[in-house]
């Protein structure tokens, strides 16, 4: 900015500071300022403004040789100068401001005999303005190019620079589907992100509906902030013959009435095609459970079991040898059926 728009610009006002801050004052207020409006940070078109506005007025006033200038132009505009007009050469009257100007250029410098007048040559014309100018800047146009952005680092934010504010990134969310086994023993899978391919490792006892986190593996942070995070959905197959329960895997037990009564093993077939052996107590009524310990999901702390919850079957037509021995079997245990009767 030239500096015959001194004139026009009150940057003690537009940095909120008074005519006696100091140096101090003035570098807090435009830091300050700086924070606020800076593009990198405000993206409005008001803030552009407004920090070009607030790094011309820090410009000048951080620097005691340049504040005094416009301290003074600022004077002498507010002073009542006299310009004297005419055909002949241009006066002015600077006697109000000889001291001002005897203390930056020297006693008597550019002035009259008396030091009270400064006369300025125009071609035969009018006193002009820019002569003054030109001479608060050492005799020749000095103008004055107010902090841009590229600068913001160097000058106009005495070597301060604001790092932006860490942004974390955004969390994402995906599906993904197992098999009832793979939610069992665990997996690895392969999954992508942004395009690039990575494989995670699904721990043993994942459910049907659970949402698994995978940190960092959701959207990249900006200015330092962390990734988000991943949330994957999982869906598991069901399976015709196995069920989870916690750590439990569980599975119907078919037995007879004989080997309810009288207890029995029964030999199934568990989920790698293994034989396991449940020992079924004698007196064991239909939906009591019986465990095989430690042969259910196995994770790094603690193993399930494998369950059997045992249904009495009965022939779907039973003949009448059977019919008789069930009545036979009724009628030996004497009240069991009119207890059962209670219960109903």
């Amino acid at each position: 900015m030239a500096e015959n728009e001194w004139l026009n610009k009150d940057f003690y006002k537009t940095l909120g500071v008074s005519k006696d801050a100091t140096e101090s004052d003035i570098t807090k207020a435009y830091r300050k300022l700086a924070r606020k409006y800076h593009p990198d940070i405000n993206k409005t078109k008001e803030a552009e403004e407004k920090f070009k506005d607030i790094s011309e007025a820090y410009d000048v006033l951080k620097d005691k040789d340049s504040r005094q200038k416009y301290d003074a132009i600022r004077q002498f505009s507010m002073g009542g100068a006299r310009f004297a007009g005419g055909s002949g050469d241009g006066g002015f009257d600077a006697s109000g401001f000889s001291d001002i100007f005897g203390s930056m250029f020297g006693g008597g410098a550019n002035m009259g005999g008396n030091g009270s007048h400064i006369r300025f040559q125009n071609g035969g014309g009018a006193s002009n303005l820019n002569d003054i100018f030109s001479m608060f800047s050492g005799g020749h146009g000095g103008g004055y190019a107010g902090a841009g952005y590229d600068d913001y680092g160097e000058g106009a934010y005495a070597g301060y620079r604001p790092t932006p504010a860490p942004e974390d990134g955004a969390d994402r969310t995906s599906k993904i589907k197992l098999t009832f086994r793979q939610a069992v023993k665990g997996a690895t899978v392969s999954l992508s992100a942004d395009g690039k391919k990575f494989k995670t490792h699904l721990p043993a006892g994942v459910k049907n509906g659970q949402k698994i986190r995978l940190s960092g593996k959701g959207k990249p942070g900006q200015h330092g902030g962390k990734n988000g995070d991943l949330y994957l959905n999982v869906t598991v197959e069901p399976d015709s013959k196995f069920t989870m329960d916690g750590l439990d895997l569980v599975m119907k037990l078919p037995v007879t009435v004989g080997q309810a009564v009288d207890g029995a093993k029964i030999e199934v077939t568990d989920l790698d095609g293994n034989t396991e052996t449940f020992k079924v107590p004698a007196g064991t009524s239909s939906g009591e459970r019986v465990h095989i310990h430690g042969k259910g999901v196995h994770t790094t702390q603690k193993k399930g079991d494998l369950v059997g919850i045992v249904e009495i079957h009965v022939p779907n037509k039973p003949s009448s040898a059977e019919k008789k021995a069930a009545k036979a079997f009724d009628e030996a245990c004497g009240t069991f059926a009119e207890e059962l009767n209670k219960d109903r």
